[in-house]
């Protein structure tokens, strides 16, 4: 069975769709690529290495797709059309064999052809925040509308009269019994974080051991348990481009929520948040610590000076985190005693 799996995955890089994926008539590519899809979707149990071969025939369709035009349809078919598609079971691997390639093809690059593969990067970036934060970042919402409800009924309850002893420790009763569920909610929302974001934690692990791993090269290293093949580090030009690009495809999925935040505060349509208003980290359960750890990281173990600072600047001081309530203004030290001015009159 494995064999014949393997000779699929062989041969897919010479079928008739792999090619006309790179046609510039829209509708040979929407065929083509119904058909790639059906075929990962039919083969949930391709190896990582079977899923490179597919990725070898992809790259080089790619490669060899021309217009700009039909190189960002080709992108996105290729990540946001395909990848949510994809069976749970294989779609981690299909995103480790997308990174392995690029670490692999991102030296030999030529200038020409440079601009449209960080395209399809920019794409795979914002393609897995698609997948693993959409629908899952938005429960702060609900629970704050619940949270308001709650506190109307609380309201209304305080405005009744309350008549006899026995309504009051009815009353009572209830508020503890209220209290405990609340308890017992809280708890069962700890003990199903880690299992929430168990998927984005293990593509996070991933970006970490390749794109985004610290060190360059490491003779001790040994390869990957999944099929020993290891994941290239870096380069640095690939860590430049995951770190500019980083916030902002984070900002694309969470804007998707800012109409609903907008609904839920009362605001009408095209008024501006007043400063010192709610923030995102009010409204959206956005797991940061995780999606900042591979750049905390590097800011701390990477030996190149020019990723540290890239790093800090891009993603960690980026202003965007302080507008989103997840980081606070760092206050400017203004040490004029320290500053020369020139020589005094």
């Amino acid at each position: 069975m494995a064999t014949a799996v393997g000779s699929s995955a062989g041969q897919i890089q010479k079928t008739p769709f792999v090619r006309e994926l790179a046609s510039s008539d829209r509708k040979a590519r929407d065929k083509a690529l119904e058909s790639l899809t059906l075929f990962l979707r039919a083969r949930r149990d391709l190896s990582l290495l079977e899923l490179l071969k597919v990725w070898k025939g992809l790259f080089y369709c790619f490669y060899h797709s021309d217009r700009p035009l039909t190189q960002q349809a080709l992108a996105r078919a290729l990540s946001y059309s395909l990848v949510p598609s994809l069976p749970r079971e294989s779609r981690l691997r299909f995103l480790r064999a997308f990174w392995i390639t690029i670490g692999q093809e991102f030296h030999a690059l030529d200038r020409l052809r440079l601009d449209k593969y960080l395209f399809l990067i920019r794409c795979y970036v914002g393609v897995a925040f698609e997948v693993f934060l959409k629908g899952k970042i938005n429960n702060k919402l609900d629970s704050k509308e619940q949270e308001g409800k709650a506190d109307d009924e609380d309201d209304g309850n305080k405005k009744r009269k309350r008549k006899g002893d026995s309504k009051i420790a009815k009353n009572g009763k209830r508020r503890k019994q209220d209290e405990k569920q609340q308890q017992q909610q809280q708890q069962e929302e700890d003990e199903n974080a880690d299992e929430k974001w168990a998927e984005l934690e293990s593509y996070i692990s991933l970006l970490e051991e390749g794109p985004l791993c610290p060190i360059n090269f490491d003779g001790s290293e040994k390869p990957t348990s999944e099929d020993s093949i290891p994941m290239p580090h870096g380069p640095d030009g690939l860590r430049y481009h995951i770190t500019d690009i980083w916030l902002d495809e984070l900002e694309k999925v969470i804007s998707q929520y800012l109409p609903e935040m907008e609904q839920r505060e009362g605001k009408q349509n095209g008024e501006e948040e007043e400063e010192g208003g709610q923030k995102i980290k009010d409204y959206l359960d956005v797991p940061i610590e995780l999606l900042l750890r591979p750049f905390e990281k590097l800011k701390t173990e990477s030996p190149t000076k020019s990723v540290r600072l890239k790093v800090a600047s891009e993603v960690l001081e980026d202003e965007k985190l302080v507008e989103w309530g997840f980081r606070e203004k760092q206050v400017e030290d203004e040490d004029e005693e320290d500053e020369w001015n020139g020589l005094d009159d």
